[in-house]
């Protein structure tokens, strides 16, 4: 799905470990203190995405607290290599393990049982992604409401003044789709606020695959140079990419997703990024290490937690919203953001979460066939 998240990378980064698993020893892991370890994904931590601010956020937590910590980088892309990296770090000493991405879940499952005075964090990681293995008493794992910054990011779009708006999921999985109808949720709110449902059009279409391609980018030309589209909210892994290389051929506009985009976003075209819907990685990261600190893990442990908004006052602690600090749009201000924001909380706006069927709304929604 903060400034929740604030990526501000440091010059001198910790050692890379891509080495093969040793031999398994459950003494290896010292239980006298914490030590935090963060296994990358299929990325690195330079992708200003999810395990840059997963990084930051673990790095940020250890210094402010006196706590060892390093991160690792498994040798390859498959859950053996991510075993192997979570093999290294307990071997290490290293008894809090954080885990960013659904590509985890077969590699808990595998590593939770053997090493059990170990504590592991897994972020947007679903039951469906463990495999339906009951959750173990030392894995916590979080997954986000994203219905709801997708509804933000739709309703500001309408508010800033965009009529002819996109969505370009990845594959339609639970959390995409979640995002989706909370996007086309939110512009029929603002359209419907505006008086404007009738000339507001959403074209909506699921990529079929987590990364960005000549065909997808020929696709998102269509919509901007020939349908008229004015923003994309391009959902899904990095096919983010071809809605702003189709974007910036012709002025385009794009929304970025799960942090916040806008650096990226705005590297193909001086301001395209109109904002980010985003997951409070680093709030759920601080909230979990704070709790494992002050030994309340019994508060978190072996749950899949849904997070969401926790405050209608306070969108620093919120798990889902959108990016304040790089706010750029004119009509539609933070104020009035707030106030939505608090008006979701305490239930004066509802966002519906169904993924089952497609939002009832006036405003146009033409929906196709997956691209790929």
């Amino acid at each position: 799905m903060k400034k929740l998240i604030a990526i501000a990378m440091m010059a001198a980064l910790v050692c890379t470990s891509t080495f093969a698993a040793p031999k398994k020893n459950k003494k290896a892991a010292k239980k006298s203190s914490i030590k935090i370890a963060m296994v990358t994904d299929s990325g690195d931590i330079t992708d200003q995405s999810f395990n840059q601010t997963t990084y930051q956020a673990c790095k940020d937590y250890a210094e402010a607290n006196g706590l060892e910590f390093q991160y690792y980088k498994p040798a390859g892309d498959s859950t053996a290599d991510r075993v192997a990296s979570i093999d290294a770090a307990y071997q290490d000493g290293y008894n809090v393990i954080v885990l960013p991405g659904f590509l985890f879940g077969e590699a808990i499952v595998k590593v939770a049982k053997d090493y059990d005075d170990a504590k592991f964090i897994g972020l947007d990681i679903s039951e469906g992604d463990l495999g339906g293995e009951k959750v173990p008493a030392n894995v916590f794992c979080a997954v986000y409401a994203e219905e709801l910054p997708g509804f933000f990011a739709g309703y500001a779009a309408v508010k800033e003044g965009y009529r002819h708006l996109g969505f370009l999921g990845g594959m339609a999985v639970p959390a995409v789709v979640r995002y989706g109808y909370g996007f086309v949720q939110g512009a029929n709110k603002a359209a419907e606020e505006l008086k404007v449902a009738d000339k507001v059009t959403i074209e909506y279409v699921y990529g079929g695959q987590f990364y960005g391609d000549q065909t997808i980018t020929a696709s998102m030309d269509g919509w901007y140079k020939n349908r008229g589209v004015e923003v994309v909210f391009a959902c899904g892994g990095g096919i983010w990419t071809s809605a702003c290389e189709a974007a910036a051929k012709v002025g385009g506009k794009v929304i970025g997703v799960d942090v916040d985009q806008t650096a990226q976003i705005n590297g193909y075209g001086a301001g395209m990024c109109v904002t980010s819907a985003m997951k409070g990685l680093g709030a759920t990261v601080n909230a979990a290490l704070s709790a494992v600190q002050a030994g309340k893990w019994a508060d978190y442990s072996g749950k899949v937690a849904t997070l969401g908004l926790v405050s209608g006052t306070d969108s620093s602690v919120n798990y889902v919203g959108l990016p304040t600090d790089t706010w750029t749009m004119k009509n539609f201000s933070v104020k009035e953001y707030k106030k939505l924001v608090g008006d979701v909380f305490n239930k004066k706006v509802t966002v519906s979460n169904a993924i089952d069927k497609n939002p009832a709304v006036a405003v146009k929604v033409n929906y196709y066939q997956n691209i790929k």
